[in-house]
């Protein structure tokens, strides 16, 4: 390997300003947003696009596929709804112990998988995955296939009404927003550019002295609390948490949203979560069979979009230029 490319690998060659534009424009649009669609709509989908943008974190810059991330979205989700309808906290309080769940849940998980690498961590993942989804169905607390629903969203900061759907809308949208500003941070920091090392070349990363273990587990454990911020949200959404958010399913829908949208930039996921939901929104009232018809798009991405509709993009806008 060539002293230039050791170089690169780990210490990056500039800083990048912050996009304060990108993210102004995403601000607008999420202000003008509930002019045209259903609010209940955006908010879901922008549950999800902080869901594929925590698993890109993990995926697209750490190089670690995992199968199991549903069980911090459900876990947290259960957790929230938990507090929100037992323990009547206010909502803040309720969606931070469910990220505190999701992270505790991902240092178990991730210490154990982390061990192997490739088909091996993702099987490991997936099998984790499911036995907390038995859990769950278990578990006194989750009320089982019933699961836990029927509960007030509450006041933020015991001033804010929750249940008024623009101060709900509001108030999602920002943490989605600033969530994507620090998962941006993450990326572009040098804990960042040593993500991308692992992924490109880990024997020669760990010839540099780098940990790549621990690395590993503190991405796979930002990468689920953030996964578990989503999946709070989403039980606060709709007020109800079910087996459906654990169940492989899931984990299944967020790999394809990344993998459709774009690995390893943010606004992979945000497009591919865009297009999997916009998807299913359209297809649940059309009578056609919505498993085949994202099995298909799935198929043509693969095909046809091997970098993501976003990669894609990107790379012909590189081509261009050159």
């Amino acid at each position: 390997m060539s002293a230039k490319h050791a170089d690169t690998i780990v210490m990056p060659t500039h800083k990048s300003p912050v996009p304060a534009l990108t993210f102004a424009a995403l601000i607008l649009v999420l202000a003008i947003l509930p002019a045209f669609f259903y609010p209940i709509f955006v908010m879901k989908l922008l549950c999800f696009v902080l869901f594929a943008a925590a698993f890109n974190l993990l995926l697209g810059y750490t190089g670690l596929l995992s199968f199991g991330h549903a069980a911090f979205f459900g876990g947290a989700a259960y957790v929230t709804a938990h507090a929100l309808k037992v323990w009547q906290v206010t909502p803040e309080f309720a969606i931070l112990a469910g990220v505190a769940a999701a992270i505790v849940l991902g240092l178990i998980i991730g210490a154990v998988a982390i061990r192997r690498q490739g088909i091996y961590f993702a099987m490991i993942t997936l099998a984790m995955a499911q036995m907390f989804y038995f859990f769950c169905l278990q578990a006194p607390f989750t009320n089982g296939e019933d699961g836990i629903q029927g509960f007030s969203r509450g006041h933020l900061f015991g001033i804010i009404d929750l249940n008024e759907t623009m101060n709900l809308y509001y108030f999602i949208a920002a943490v989605t927003v600033l969530s994507l500003v620090l998962i941006w941070r993450i990326v572009n920091s040098p804990f960042g550019q040593i993500l991308r090392a692992i992924r490109e070349n880990e024997p020669r990363t760990i010839s540099l002295g780098y940990s790549v273990q621990r690395f590993k587990l503190a991405a796979f454990v930002m990468s689920a609390g953030l996964t578990g911020l989503a999946g709070a949200l989403k039980a606060l959404l709709f007020q109800f948490a079910t087996l459906a958010d654990v169940a492989w399913q899931m984990s299944g829908e967020v790999i394809l949203m990344t993998l459709i949208g774009g690995i390893g930039s943010l606004a992979g996921p945000v497009v591919g979560a865009g297009i999997l939901i916009g998807m299913q929104n359209f297809l649940a009232t059309s009578g056609l069979p919505v498993t085949m018809v994202l099995g298909g798009t799935f198929m043509v991405c693969v095909l046809l979009f091997r970098r993501g509709v976003v990669g894609e993009i990107l790379n012909l806008l590189e081509r261009r230029r050159g």
